[in-house]
């Protein structure tokens, strides 16, 4: 869970968050896991135990692994009493070590002194800060809330928005009854993991459940089973649903490929306009298989204009014989 200040800007993850997720053991600073991660990288203080305190970057969470200790126990005990007073002193968000470690006493008593969580993990040092790191660039990263449902169709993250009311969560039901999966109703969070990669989820509190009009809050994975849900999925396609109107021009062929960037992504964007007589999750459905054709390089609206622009000019030709 992460936290955010009175402005709404993301502050931080609290360490007792880490630890909960990752199942990790406590050795000393129990007073200390509300401090917050507020960064992402993780340091190895390698270069800070041999004494070179001029890059040390006390803001981030500290990993010590095997290679760290088997350097640390080269130094005789005044140097090892120094240089880890020096690490603590700063106050860094706590200091993890990985499975194949021995914690000195020395970190436990100074984890002590400066209120500094010491904490231990249950994987090797490499699985290990590739893990944490993914896991707090994901927590940490900036996000947006979305009015929306978000649904995975086939493996394609498929954004469903439009006015309240005009039915976004019955629309989601019937797509989970056909067997797809409900990542996030009502309000979606988009984080960019990277340029071309949007990752939606839903709230902590919100997961797993949808809110029907007339029927109240039902909970996907009790009336479906566990597959009926996703816990995060990337977006991949924005479904806009709205009212049909005789007066708008609405797109017939699907030569336009429209986007709407969402931080540095562009996503395809589809409008589908809604009346009683239109199976809106039908054609979700065959939007979300068009959006994957054509990121396989398949756009059958391209297809149909070539073969008609074809019969055209052989019908020409025939005419001019």
């Amino acid at each position: 869970m992460s936290y955010l200040d009175k402005g709404g800007y993301k502050m931080g993850l609290k360490v007792k968050d880490l630890v909960e997720t990752y199942k990790m053991d406590v050795l000393t600073g129990d007073s200390g896991l509300d401090r917050l991660i507020e960064k992402s990288q993780i340091t190895r203080p390698g270069l800070e135990l041999a004494g070179m305190f001029d890059f040390y970057e006390d803001d981030r969470l500290q990993l010590v692994g095997s290679k760290e200790i088997a350097f640390f126990w080269w130094l005789n005990e005044k140097d090892q009493d120094i240089r880890v007073d020096m690490l603590f002193e700063k106050r860094p968000p706590a200091f993890l070590f990985s499975k194949n470690v021995d914690v000195p006493q020395v970190f436990i008593d100074k984890g002590k002194k400066y209120d500094v969580p010491v904490i231990k993990s249950k994987l090797k040092s490499s699985e290990l800060f590739s893990s944490v790191y993914n896991y707090l660039y994901s927590a940490l990263a900036e996000r947006i809330g979305v009015h929306g449902t978000l649904v995975d169709i086939n493996g394609i993250g498929v954004l469903i928005r439009g006015k309240s009311g005009i039915g976004k969560s019955e629309v989601a039901l019937e797509l989970v009854r056909r067997g797809h999966q409900l990542v996030a109703d009502d309000r979606v969070d988009i984080y960019e993991r990277e340029i071309g990669m949007l990752i939606g989820e839903a709230p902590k509190v919100l997961r797993k459940y949808l809110e029907i009009r007339g029927i109240g809050i039902v909970n996907v994975v009790k009336l479906f089973g566990a597959s009926a849900y996703k816990d995060n999925k990337k977006v991949m396609l924005i479904v806009e649903l709205i009212p049909f109107d005789l007066q708008t021009d609405h797109d017939r062929l699907g030569l336009d490929d429209v986007t709407e960037q969402i931080f540095e992504t562009k996503v395809p964007l589809v409008k589908i306009p809604i009346t009683a007589a239109r199976s809106v999750p039908s054609l979700i459905e065959v939007a979300a298989m068009n959006t994957r054709l054509k990121f396989l390089g398949i756009n059958m609206a391209h297809e149909f204009t070539d073969e008609l622009t074809v019969m055209m000019d052989e019908n020409k030709n025939k005419n001019k014989k």
